[in-house]
């Protein structure tokens, strides 16, 4: 056996025994970590990432963009662990990813199951592994259970993945050219609860949760019927996305018709732009997405306010009037010529300009269903 740099014991290959569980270190603790990564400790980041065949300081960019601490030369790597650095460092190598966009592809996927992982841990397990006889511990309940869940929750995070994956690839495919690959024009809109931190003051934690879990499962549900595309949650805001204006409208007006249906649930606002958006890993960003977050922040309550471009955009597509004056005057002539008279599912209201900070003077819009419509 020699002695690598690293002042580690390893074979030629960089391999060592597996370890025995570090001293303080639960073992069952240990053998739950090894169920899951399905491997056992076999590697510091050194000697991976030399079995890897990439430098130790790509191998640590793709460690810390998939959000894990550094760890030393801790022997905590597993043949997983390799597997993945031998991945991306191929796709680099191959030329289907330069070397910038193979961290952000870790970046993103650890952001994004980070933030599954804890939500299954807090929500999920724990609710599950209450130890269900005195003197078992919450580990010894948990073993068993993970056995069985994870080969099932693994398939099905496969499925939705792929699922997303191909209704992303088809948004793609559908802009009209490559710029708006990059640069697309979205409807954008903030849904905000009215008096949140007041909220926060009154209620107990979990009462607290509750309500933020119960807001964000109804929008979330909500904006994925209507065919838009929930971008983030931020407690009391979400954000969200749309190809279509129509699209975007219906989900604001159904989200404050549906919060003001339950009693239990604070009152709400939501703000729309429309226009010009950058998008870099799942998130918007840009002037139009800083515009619905301040016409949120001056909205009524139970109310939607919009820009005028997206104003606009609702008009051109005939799902709104330009003014009550026009729709009565289409409707007249409609009726002369025999025809069916237009229907729109929307109604715009101007409101008064003002400044908004870091944007200049806007002139907002009120959006309502009109009593005609189908929505």
């Amino acid at each position: 056996m020699t002695v690598d740099d690293t002042g580690s014991g390893a074979g030629e290959d960089g391999r060592v025994d597996p370890p025995a569980a570090e001293p303080g270190e639960d073992p069952l603790a240990l053998r739950l970590e090894q169920l899951i990564l399905g491997a056992e400790r076999r590697y510091t980041p050194f000697q991976a990432a030399r079995s890897a065949g990439v430098s130790m300081e790509l191998a640590s960019r793709f460690w810390r963009a998939m959000g894990f601490a550094d760890i030393g030369q801790a022997k905590a790597l597993t043949e997983a662990d390799v597997l993945a650095l031998r991945r991306l460092a191929g796709l680099v190598e191959a030329g289907l990813l330069s070397e910038a966009m193979a961290v952000q592809v870790a970046r993103s996927t650890g952001q994004t199951t980070a933030r599954l992982a804890e939500w299954q841990i807090d929500s999920f397990l724990e609710g599950l592994t209450e130890p269900p006889e005195p003197g078992m511990t919450r580990t010894e309940v948990t073993y068993p259970l993970v056995e069985l869940l994870l080969p099932e929750l693994e398939e099905f995070l496969v499925y939705v993945w792929r699922r997303q994956l191909a209704a992303a690839t088809g948004r793609v495919v559908q802009a009209a050219d490559d710029e708006e690959m990059v640069d697309r024009r979205l409807a954008v809109g903030f849904a905000d609860l009215v008096g949140f931190t007041r909220l926060t003051r009154r209620m107990e934690e979990e009462e607290l949760g509750e309500l933020v879990e119960a807001f964000e499962t109804t929008a979330a549900d909500l904006v994925a019927a209507h065919g838009g595309r929930l971008v983030k949650t931020l407690g009391d805001e979400v954000l969200y996305a749309a190809d279509d204006s129509g699209v975007a409208a219906e989900i604001a007006l159904r989200l404050i018709e549906t919060m003001a249906n339950d009693e239990t649930m604070p009152e709400l606002r939501v703000g729309i732009a429309f226009g010009t958006v950058a998008t870099r890993m799942g998130d918007v960003f840009g002037t139009t997405v800083n515009l619905a977050s301040r016409l949120t922040s001056i909205a009524p309550r139970d109310a939607v306010l919009v820009d005028s471009a997206f104003a606009e955009e609702l008009i051109r597509l005939g799902e709104a009037p330009a003014s009550e004056a026009e729709a009565a005057e289409a409707a007249a002539a409609a009726e002369k010529e025999g025809e069916d008279a237009p229907v729109y599912r929307f109604a715009l209201q101007p409101m008064w300009q003002r400044p908004v900070r870091g944007l200049g003077v806007v002139e907002p819009w009120l959006l309502t269903r009109r009593p005609s419509g189908d929505g």
